[in-house]
């Protein structure tokens, strides 16, 4: 689904606790998308973009339009995930973030265990009325 050259990609650790399974003891679906969130958080605070401070000082902020996933196998309690975010492709006032997680095992052998692209909008943050991404942070991403 998604296609990665490794030096471009953020890669954020994830540990799964209790409140990530469902009765089956696996990680449920909508977490994923959770884990997704955060790290594109983390990445755009390691790119100097903190999202309150962003909007503090842009009166802008990202908001989530769309949302694509596709799961291959599952998280279970205690497993550690490596959740990475990468810049798919941007616009003024747009951008699509692909994302995967992978189970982290003891022999290197990552596991893939969803994939998927969540598109971002920029938004004034009191009207939330499209507007264009400060061109700092369009650059960082790129």
């Amino acid at each position: 689904m998604i296609s990665s050259d490794k030096a471009s990609v953020f890669e954020h650790p994830i540990r799964i606790y209790w409140e990530d399974t469902d009765a089956g003891g696996i990680v449920f679906y909508a977490n994923y998308l959770r884990f997704f969130e955060r790290a594109r958080t983390e990445w755009l605070r390691t790119l100097g973009f903190g999202q309150q401070v962003l909007r503090d000082e842009s009166g802008g902020m990202f908001v989530v339009s769309e949302t694509a996933v596709k799961y291959h196998a599952p998280a279970r309690l205690d497993d550690t995930l490596a959740v990475t975010a990468e810049m798919q492709n941007s616009g003024k006032a747009s951008l699509t973030i692909a994302q995967r997680a992978y189970l982290r095992t003891p022999d290197q052998a990552d596991r893939l265990l969803a994939e998927g692209t969540i598109r971002l909008g920029w938004v004034d943050s009191l009207t939330l009325k499209p507007g264009r991404i400060p061109a700092p942070v369009l650059e960082a991403l790129k």
